[in-house]
């Protein structure tokens, strides 16, 4: 009998460690190559983590609520015989890209000066046990930030730590509010209806009939999130109400042509898609990301799909290059990314880099609504539900009432780099391309 370490994977270019939420299976128990053995969460998603040898799982080294960083073993193979594969070495680990091995070493370095030092004034683990990165501890005193700050700060890392993101986020509002703090103002009395320049929350207090229900992990960084967008970029929305008809016309007629040929179920996600990509090729300023007084545009065209789970909460999978795929590419990827964001089956780098967002907002029956913004995205586009309405149609004997399929996109976007004239001539783009839908179309 041999025995083999297996190690924490690599989960994504910028994961660089990860939270074992539960074990699967138990010491003594068998366990198949690629078979999912534990759970493991990350600040992207929540996984499941195949086993990467055959045999008996001999030793956990990795409790649940660790949290491990890639390439630490979690845990000890037995495998039967002698041709087992050797236990990976360093080296044969994913290699980590030039940024993240310059953080790490910088880390590293930091730690040992901050130790030998000892002077900095913010403890590595503070006495609620929050966990404070050399990183992280080097910014904060740089920018004299005191350590009851950083217990107050909400960190997207595993368990709430803070990040070097979080720090530098922190760091850039607390200028801002310092700098309209300088801002000459009237001399006006407050008012009890003048809110808080704390924005704190109002204090909420559970009666003896209310349920508290605390919430889960993927929650608190929805929450999180969407705040932090809305601080961040001041939202938009412009409304354009499209006449769909020859989409859901063609859709109809060929759905079961797409079934029989391509065993795949057709559906309006990868058609509006498809025109939110043509559109963005037509403004490609839409597809842009803000780096401080910097517009970043991407060459790229990555869409993400907001998705909900059973849960209740929210994932939002992307579509990679999706200008570089057909309708039928398009639809084989939607179906499949939704189905397994539904089961939990996601890779971390399916949920990142996306450029540009849809939210359909019309499968819960909604006809409109004002999406949030997917940092560091500029905008976001929420697709209604589709209704027949009576509706004016020109023809060459003059205009006449038909029964129409109509449908409201609603456009948010970031004005800090999109005005209205731009927000709103793509939206529009947006209902020409599906308004000029082509009722011929081949599959």
């Amino acid at each position: 009998m041999t025995t083999t370490e297996m190690v924490m994977p690599k989960m994504g270019e910028s994961v660089m460690e990860g939270t074992v939420l539960s074990w699967l299976k138990r010491v003594g128990e068998s366990i198949e190559e690629d078979e999912s053995i534990l759970e493991v969460a990350t600040d992207k998603v929540d996984t499941e983590i195949p086993a990467t040898h055959a045999g008996v799982l001999k030793e956990i080294l990795a409790q649940e609520g660790d949290i491990v960083e890639v390439g630490k073993p979690i845990a000890i193979i037995e495998i039967a015989g002698d041709n087992a594969a050797p236990s990976p070495k360093p080296a044969d680990t994913p290699q980590q890209s030039p940024v993240e091995k310059a953080e790490e070493l910088l880390e590293t370095a930091m730690m040992t000066a901050s130790e030998l030092s000892n002077g900095d004034g913010i403890p590595r683990t503070s006495e609620s046990g929050k966990f404070f990165s050399p990183l992280v501890r080097s910014i904060a005193k740089e920018e004299n930030i005191s350590i009851a700050e950083l217990e107050a700060l909400q960190g997207s890392g595993s368990k709430g730590r803070v990040t070097k993101h979080d720090i530098l986020a922190y760091v850039k509002t607390r200028k801002s509010d310092d700098q309209l703090a300088k801002v000459p103002t009237l001399d006006v009395q407050p008012t009890a209806a003048m809110p808080s320049a704390s924005h704190q929350p109002v204090p909420v207090f559970a009666e003896g009939s209310d349920e508290v229900i605390e919430m889960d992990r993927m929650r608190k960084m929805i929450a999180e999130r969407m705040v932090a967008s809305k601080h961040i970029s001041p939202h938009v929305t412009s409304f354009v109400e499209a006449d769909v008809t020859k989409v859901a016309a063609w859709k109809s007629k060929v759905r079961n042509e797409f079934m029989n040929k391509d065993g795949i179920k057709l559906t309006f996600t990868p058609i509006f898609i498809e025109a939110i990509v043509k559109a963005i090729r037509d403004f490609p300023m839409i597809n842009v990301q803000v780096d401080g007084d910097n517009i970043v545009k991407k060459n790229a065209i990555n869409i993400g799909m907001a998705t909900a789970l059973p849960t209740g909460n929210l994932i939002v999978p992307v579509v990679h290059n999706a200008d570089q795929l057909s309708l039928i590419g398009l639809t084989k990827k939607v179906n499949d990314l939704t189905t397994r964001a539904r089961g939990n089956k996601l890779k971390p780098d399916e949920l990142q880099g996306g450029t540009y967002t849809v939210s359909n907002v019309g499968s819960f029956g909604n006809v409109m609504g004002t999406p949030i913004i997917m940092q560091p995205q500029v905008a976001i586009m929420a697709i209604g539900a589709i209704e027949k309405k009576p509706s004016v149609i020109s023809t060459p004997e003059g205009d006449m009432i038909g029964i129409r399929s109509k449908m409201f996109l609603s456009h948010s976007y970031d004005h800090r780099v999109i005005d209205g004239a731009l927000g709103g001539m793509f939206v529009r783009k947006v209902a020409d391309y599906l308004e000029a839908y082509d009722i011929n179309r081949k599959v």
